[in-house]
């Protein structure tokens, strides 16, 4: 396949998409975010669109427990709504199943994810985690933990290749390790030649949206920023977006 860079990439004609960066619990941000598509979509209306979500949903900000209700909510009302897997979240099912107390979530926001569902829990107390594990495992919705479970980690569009991370450089689209989707961060990165499809992803926060030839970070820093970015790909143009409050 022969290698394409963003100025020529282009999504599938009569289908817009907007993919969103990584919301870590800012469900008010993403609210507002929902709202200027919608208001995109009415001033500029298009024959089809999708809405792809880039991961990382939970943790750090104050709302994941809302950011999944909102999601699982709006992928009901229409299939349209697209929402990718993020290291994140995995590691919010990872903690509900084994309880690590020195893990990811733990590590990384988890707390701030549990008072989302009213459970308090201090990492650096034993007892604390115990007994929060419990807690959690009760307060967490089985409709949210299987929402997360089956999220995809890759989705195709036209000359575009949407995940939460990256890919890894030298190994073919159809063939990536599912892990590399969500977790790699330098060879990724580093990595300058074109690739297969150009890659719109999340996972390294920057203060602004990166552009470069072969791929396309769109995380923000929601939860520290207090702005929520997308691309908006409509055939061959190509346009960001943010929601602030």
């Amino acid at each position: 396949m022969t290698p394409v860079t963003f100025p020529e990439a282009a999504g599938p004609e009569g289908l817009r998409l907007y993919a969103i960066g990584d919301v870590h619990g800012r469900a008010d941000l993403l609210t507002r975010m929902h709202g200027l598509i919608r208001a995109d979509l009415a001033d500029n209306p298009v024959h089809d669109w999708r809405i792809i979500h880039l991961g990382d949903y939970v943790d750090r900000g104050p709302a994941s427990k809302e950011v999944l209700e909102f999601l699982i909510e709006a992928r009901e009302k229409d299939e349209r709504n697209l929402v990718l897997m993020g290291n994140h979240d995995v590691s919010f099912l990872d903690f509900l199943a084994l309880a690590e107390p020195d893990g990811v979530f733990a590590n990384n926001g988890g707390r701030e994810t549990a008072l989302s569902y009213g459970v308090e829990i201090d990492f650096r107390d034993p007892k604390s985690v115990d007994e929060g594990y419990v807690a959690l495992s009760s307060a967490v919705p089985q409709a949210h933990v299987e929402f997360i479970r089956h999220m995809p980690r890759a989705f195709t569009f036209g000359d575009f290749f949407f995940c939460h991370a990256g890919i890894r450089p030298g190994v073919p689209l159809d063939h990536q390790d599912p892990e590399d989707l969500i977790w790699i961060r330098r060879a990724f990165l580093d990595w300058t030649e074109p690739f297969e499809k150009v890659v719109i992803h999340g996972h390294t926060p920057l203060d602004e949206i990166e552009v470069k030839p072969n791929r396309v970070d769109v995380d923000t820093f929601a939860w520290h920023s207090g702005r929520l970015s997308a691309i908006v790909i409509d055939g061959a143009v190509k346009r960001f977006i943010e929601a602030r409050l």
